[in-house]
């Protein structure tokens, strides 16, 4: 086992253990978090840390409304939320992709009944922004292969003649590039590197993956918050984040067809809209595909699910979990993330299939 399948299955463990102390109060304790008890209830999830921002917002307006009811998100990661809810530790997962075929399949789910597949449900759509703190440099516009080459470890200084060709006003420091990746497994990352395979495959040649390639070189650091903290802190740096904790950081434009292309709601809306649902799934099963050469259309983005159970062995974490995605996928709730995130609403078409994918949780 390598370092990080030791270190994913000590998250497990550790998320479990802490879920098997808390459930210790609670009579019955159902898997993930969930109480049959007609008093106090909790529901435990862990995951993409993208939706932080939308996630305390939910569970803020959600506990309001249902004051018996605890919530907690941890946003540990796309991979680890994967990995909680497979070992029964979550009652769902927030992720920023779905399940692959290979990973789905009745019996993969210690939460979920022996006979239970899981569903990706789409709940948060957002660009990914590219975020960069460059001396002197207030905006930045990069074509495909530039960027590409820049987080490939191709590119290492600023004042690259690539870099200066698309930036010719800007007063570029002859300084070493310092890229700033996720060194957790991401869907962020999974997000960022497929969209670098689509827009500049000569470059980057590698497809999607959640983990960034570790022979590109660069800087690591963990969550969004530590990508964020890292390229805020550091010197000539860049790296990507959901565009919700951003904050007062440049991001980057991506010149394509002539047009410099910046990161907004609307493009994950417009993306997704070109997007097809993965083939062979189940009905409720929104897992997609993302088209990202969509004409005039900024790329990075990502569209960030809830994965659940079809059944659950439970029946009180299953109307828990009906109770609460239901409402995060519901108009109020995409409504609540787009003000306090930023990220774009699921459309009226896509928020009635998410909630018939819902009703049919058991």
């Amino acid at each position: 086992m390598n370092i990080k399948s030791i270190a994913a299955a000590a998250l497990v463990t550790a998320t479990a253990l802490a879920f098997a102390g808390c459930a210790s109060n609670e009579t019955p304790a159902a898997a993930g978090g969930g109480s049959a008890s007609g008093g106090a209830q909790t529901l435990t999830a862990v995951g993409a840390s993208s939706q932080k921002a939308a996630q305390e917002k939910w569970v803020a307006e959600f506990q309001t409304k249902n004051p018996n009811i605890t919530v907690n998100y941890s946003p540990d990661g796309s991979g680890a939320g994967r990995s909680a809810f497979s070992a029964g530790a979550a009652a769902f997962a927030g992720s920023d992709r779905p399940f692959k075929d290979e990973e789905m399949g009745a019996g993969k789910f210690a939460g979920c009944a022996a006979d239970s597949n899981a569903l990706n449900l789409p709940v948060y759509i957002s660009p990914i922004a590219v975020i960069f703190n460059i001396d002197g440099v207030k905006e930045l516009t990069l074509d495909p292969d530039t960027l590409a080459g820049i987080f490939a470890g191709k590119i290492t200084k600023w004042n690259d003649p690539a870099i200066a060709k698309t930036n010719p006003d800007a007063s570029l420091p002859d300084a070493a590039i310092t890229a700033v990746h996720r060194a957790d497994d991401s869907g962020t990352t999974n997000n960022f590197t497929d969209t670098l395979n689509k827009i500049a495959p000569t470059v980057w040649t590698q497809a999607a993956a959640d983990t960034f390639p570790g022979d590109f070189g660069g800087e690591a650091a963990n969550g969004t918050s530590g990508v964020v903290q890292a390229v805020t802190s550091g010197k000539n740096t860049i790296g990507y984040a959901d565009e919700s904790a951003a904050g007062d950081l440049g991001k980057a434009g991506i010149l394509i067809g002539g047009k410099t292309l910046l990161p907004t709601a609307e493009a994950g809306t417009a993306i997704l809209d070109h997007s097809k649902t993965i083939a062979g799934r189940d009905a409720n099963d929104l897992a997609y595909t993302l088209d990202r050469n969509v004409d005039g259309v900024y790329p990075a983005v990502l569209v960030s699910y809830a994965i659940v159970c079809q059944t659950y062995k439970d029946s009180a974490t299953a109307q828990l979990v009906k109770d609460y995605v239901g409402y995060i996928a519901s108009a109020d709730g995409q409504s609540a993330a787009a003000s306090a995130a930023g990220s774009a609403p699921l459309s009226a078409d896509l928020q009635a299939k998410v909630k018939t994918a819902i009703d049919s949780i058991k």
